[in-house]
This record gives C-alpha cells, structure tokens and sequence, in this order.
C-alpha cells in the first residue's frame, strides 16, 4: 500500500513538472519572463514598448541586445576621430547651405505656388520614404564591416543598431546626421541655383531690381526638392524618435500618431529578427505596401540568383559574437 502511494505520487509530481513544462514552453512562444525587456515573437526577438536597453536575456545569460553585447561593444570602438571630422563638415556646410536655400524658398512663396507645393510636400515624403528604405536594406542585408571605406564608414552604424538599437539616442547629431547631410549638401546647392535667379537681390546690391517671375511648375519642383533635403537630413533623427521611450516631446508624439513620420510600433516590426522588412524610416507610409507585395524578399532572390550571395549573413554574424576578440 505504502509504494502504491509513493508511485502515485512520484507520477502525480511528473505530471504537474511535465504541465509546467508544457506552459511554460507556449507562454516562451508570446513573450519571456517579466525580467527581461524583450518580446520573443515567431521568428527571434524583439525590444518591448518601454525598453531602454536594460535587456539581459536569454536563459543562458548572454546579452542579446544591448550595450553590453561583445558585438555592439566592438562595433562601437570604430567610430574614429576622422570619421566624425567628416560628419562635423559635413553638417555645417548643410546647415549653412540650407540656410540659404531656405531663405530663397521663403522669399519666392506666392499663395498661387500652395497647391503645388502639398503635391511637392506629399512626393517628397514618398520619395524620402522609399529612398530610406532602399539604402537601409542594402547596408543591412548586403555587405561587410570589413570592406574598405564603407565598411567603417557605411555599414557599422547597421549593424551597431541591430544589437545595441537604443544606442542611435545616445549619439548626437553630427554622429546621427552627418552623413545624411553629407547628400543634402548637392540638393540644397541645386535649389539655391534655380532660386537665385527668380530672388530680388538689389537690396543687397547683387542684382538688378527686375527679375524674372517664375512658374508654379518650377517652384513647385524646388519646392519638393527642398522638403526632400530635409527629409534626408531628418531621416535618422525620425528614426531615434522610434526608439526613444520617454521625454519625447508632445509635438514629436503627435507626428508619429498622424503617420507623418515613422510610428514608434511600426518601426518595432523592423527589429524582429532576422530584420527583413518594414524599412522604411523617414515616413513609413510605404512600409505596408512594400510588404503586401513582397518587394524586399523578390529583390533579394534576384539578387542571390546572380551573386549566390545570402542577404544579412555580415549582421547576423555581429549578432552572435559573445566575446570581443
């Protein structure tokens, strides 16, 4: 009677560590334990609303995200001194050039030009969008930290982000910028010459008083081209909004409710590993069309059908080293 009980027992305990073990395994299947920061979703993890880089994870104690990631700590040791004298020029001559070019646009409005510039306003947004997209997935998904030049200078913030991806809001703005500024200088040098000459300058002693009126259509297109060059510059500080969870001010909160720039929740989808979608970072407005249509995927079968190249094999190789070596 005694080792009947014992063995009943003994099987009773074996069914509530097999039960918990069960639960246990499809809880693990939504999320992981209130002691971590990430969100394990069907296909790898990601940073939970709120997260501010205190993740520890996973059950083996390694860093999966974060600072304290081998990788990330690495990654970070390449900024280089040149490397920010560049960003530095780069974003004052920005800053100055599109100071001009701002006072140019501002100067030439007329009400009639409105209906061209929301067209010129909408465009720009689309094209920024898209144009995010398509340089974040190249520097994501192709490539290597050990390539000359871009290497270092190109593609080590990418992969720095997808295993620190808090650490973009403890960077300033040069670091953020530079390089966005960098191709914003020839477009706002661009506008600045078509402007110019439509510009009465005669106050300054530069020009003749007459000068020559200009179309909707034109300034409709340095309108655009403008909201354009802002957009690049902006682009990345549009994505540290989205990865900044708290402090924000209301005015940013209320573009990202209003879709006008890149929603917080949105740009969450991007880090789910292995990062193959939603890209786009300035306005997000076409992140669900690309993805309904499968744009990213299509583009690198073609891609690896030619070069036999795997997209993201460089990030995914940052994203599991556990030891600086």
């Amino acid at each position: 009677m005694h080792s009947f009980s014992t063995t009943t027992t003994d099987t009773t305990k074996t069914q509530n560590e097999t039960s918990e073990k069960i639960s246990a395994e499809q809880n693990d299947q939504t999320h992981i334990d209130s002691g971590s920061n990430l969100i394990k979703k069907p296909g790898g993890y990601m940073e939970a609303e709120g997260d501010i880089n205190g993740n520890t994870l996973p059950a083996d104690g390694v860093p999966r995200w974060g600072p304290q990631h081998a990788g990330a700590q690495q990654l970070a040791g390449m900024y280089s001194d040149t490397k920010r004298l560049q960003e530095t020029i780069a974003t004052y001559t920005a800053a100055i050039i599109g100071a001009i070019t701002a006072a140019l646009i501002l100067s030439n409005v007329r009400y009639q030009f409105l209906p061209y510039m929301l067209i010129g306003f909408v465009l720009a947004g689309l094209v920024a969008d898209f144009f995010s997209g398509l340089v974040h997935w190249a520097a994501d998904s192709w490539g290597s930290v050990d390539l000359p030049i871009i290497g270092k200078g190109l593609l080590r913030p990418f992969r720095e982000h997808h295993i620190d991806p808090t650490s973009i809001t403890r960077h300033d703005f040069i670091e953020t910028s530079g390089d966005l500024c960098a191709v914003a200088v020839p477009l706002f040098t661009i506008i600045s010459y078509c402007q110019i000459q439509y510009t009465d300058l005669s106050i300054f002693g530069l020009a003749p008083p007459s000068v020559e009126e200009q179309t909707h259509r034109e300034y409709g297109t340095s309108f655009f081209l403008f909201v354009l060059a802002i957009l690049v510059v902006c682009t990345n500080e549009i994505h540290k909004w989205s990865h900044t969870y708290f402090g924000l001010p209301k005015w940013i909160e209320f573009l990202q409710w209003a879709h006008l720039v890149v929603p917080k929740k949105q740009h969450r989808l991007h880090h789910i590993s292995p990062h193959d979608t939603h890209f786009c970072i300035t306005t997000g407005w076409l992140n669900y069309p690309l993805h309904w249509i499968g744009f990213w995927p299509k583009l690198e079968y073609v891609i690896t059908a030619i070069t036999g190249v795997e997209p993201r094999t460089d990030d995914l190789k940052w994203a599991s080293k556990v030891t600086i070596r």
